[in-house]
């Protein structure tokens, strides 16, 4: 969802007016009765309500039929998934619409409040854990009963940035024995933080982007790293992959052969199931079980799984961008695209394509 009634508060506060269609929060039971004590209004036409809108929120990218009702220079915010969408966002642009996508959100500290893909991405790695744990057939913390003594679940996590950073905590809190794995040295000291081991595989020159993404690697490169994380999976009983590249299809981290050597009744959670997936086998927005008995879980939207915290999260997100943009003198967002977020992550503007990237991905798409 993307507003809950206290953001819509910080909004009508800020000089805003908010409009929803009816039923709006009914997913997550939150009563049009809640929207309505903090200043919103209803309209239940959904062509007026976007023909009226100066901004349109939203979490995922807007229908055609939606693009074709916003007026010239209506703005909207959403996730775009910009590279697998150059119909979408041609469509804006031809509209003339001003479209934030909030994956292009500039990871700087300022911007920190307003980055949607972290706040969903720390979530996702909750959850991946969660999940993981219901589904393996065992316990994840040590226990000593009279009867013996239960040695911990071990947890593999591969990928340290948000979403495996938050795995790893949410396995160590549920007692489990947890190693963790990323190409980036700079995020060991992180992992040990956090109680895991980092296991540390030497693929030669590594490092992460400007944007503190991992770098992709060669072919060569991802065939040494599964060789030598095939002995820790096998070890594992719950692994977890976190590995996405923006822009790019996810690479393949764990083989078939990698899957084929780990124990029966094992459980991989691929959190990048949504863009191919990091393990050979995944599925995407299924569970699947592989010949030896592994479960792959590939849902493809993992924050979903706590959808009252992702809503409130992203809608907070939204918030301190709008609340970033918005000109009190004139009533209206200032849509400055020389300003470091909002020229970041404006994509579309004034009949353009502005990110170079995402441009060349349209252009070739005709």
């Amino acid at each position: 969802m993307g507003l809950t009634p206290q953001v819509v508060d910080k909004l009508v506060r800020l000089g805003m007016s908010v409009t929803l269609e009816p039923g709006v929060g009914g997913s997550l039971f939150l009563a049009d009765e809640a929207y309505a004590k903090v200043g919103a209004s209803f309209e239940a036409d959904k062509a007026k309500l976007l023909a009226e809108a100066d901004v349109l929120v939203g979490v995922n990218k807007p229908t055609a039929e939606v693009i074709g009702g916003l007026r010239e220079g209506a703005v909207t915010v959403s996730f775009l998934d910009p590279f697998r969408s150059a119909d979408t966002v041609r469509a804006l642009a031809d509209a003339k619409v001003s479209a934030f996508c909030m994956e292009l959100i500039p990871r700087t500290t300022y911007a920190q409040k307003m980055d949607a893909l972290s706040s969903q991405a720390s979530l996702a790695g909750y959850a991946a854990v969660v999940i993981a744990a219901e589904r393996i057939d065992k316990s994840l913390p040590m226990m000593s009963t009279p009867a013996g003594t239960i040695p911990p679940a071990r947890v593999f996590v591969v990928g340290a940035g948000v979403a495996g950073l938050q795995a790893i905590a949410t396995a160590k809190r549920l007692g489990a024995r947890v190693e963790a794995y990323d190409t980036r040295p700079v995020v060991k000291e992180q992992v040990q933080s956090l109680g895991a081991r980092f296991v540390e595989i030497d693929l030669g020159e590594t490092g992460q982007t400007e944007q503190g993404y991992a770098k992709a690697l060669t072919e060569e490169q991802l065939e040494m790293q599964r060789q030598q994380m095939a002995k820790i999976c096998a070890g594992a009983d719950i692994v977890v992959t976190t590995a996405q590249v923006f822009g790019r299809p996810a690479p393949k981290i764990i083989s078939a052969a990698m899957v084929a050597g780990m124990r029966p009744g094992a459980v991989i959670v691929d959190l990048a199931a949504s863009t191919g997936g990091n393990v050979e086998g995944t599925k995407s927005g299924e569970e699947v079980r592989s010949d030896n008995g592994v479960l792959i879980v590939g849902l493809e939207n993992f924050p979903a799984e706590v959808a009252r915290d992702a809503s409130q999260m992203f809608a907070s997100n939204v918030y301190f961008l709008l609340e970033h943009a918005f000109d009190k003198e004139a009533g209206s967002l200032k849509l400055d695209t020389e300003d470091e977020v909002v020229g970041a992550a404006l994509l579309t503007h004034q009949g353009e394509v502005r990110d170079a990237r995402v441009r060349e991905v349209v252009e070739g798409s005709k």
